[in-house]
């Protein structure tokens, strides 16, 4: 579930406009659907898609208050991506740790 959960934020993140909106978010905190279509030469409508699949990915939460729509980030699920990275990160680590090894033995094996 938790790779699932990642390869839709890949794709909300692949983005250049969405990613945008996550520093928008993480720079100002909880910021409504006017304020943030304001940042964009694009159409609201544009920016409530690209604020769809972020919510999709569960990369932004949206809260409605009276006429308002506000949006922030989910930080369950960037904690989650963190975790994914963290261990990604650690399976690599020990694959290039078994390659040296290999690499060490086989470099004294010629040097015999």
């Amino acid at each position: 579930m938790l790779y699932n959960h990642c390869m839709d934020m890949f794709v909300a993140l692949a983005d250049p406009t969405r990613r945008t909106i996550l520093e928008l978010l993480a720079s100002r905190g909880e910021l409504s659907a006017t304020a943030l279509y304001e940042q964009f030469p694009v159409s609201p409508q544009a920016i409530s898609q690209h604020l769809k699949v972020l919510r999709e990915a569960h990369l932004v939460e949206m809260e409605k208050r009276a006429q308002q729509r506000l949006y922030r980030l989910n930080p369950q699920t960037l904690s989650q991506f963190e975790a994914w990275v963290t261990q990604t990160k650690q399976r690599w680590s020990e694959r290039f740790d078994a390659l040296d090894t290999v690499l060490e033995n086989e470099k004294k094996k010629r040097e015999e």
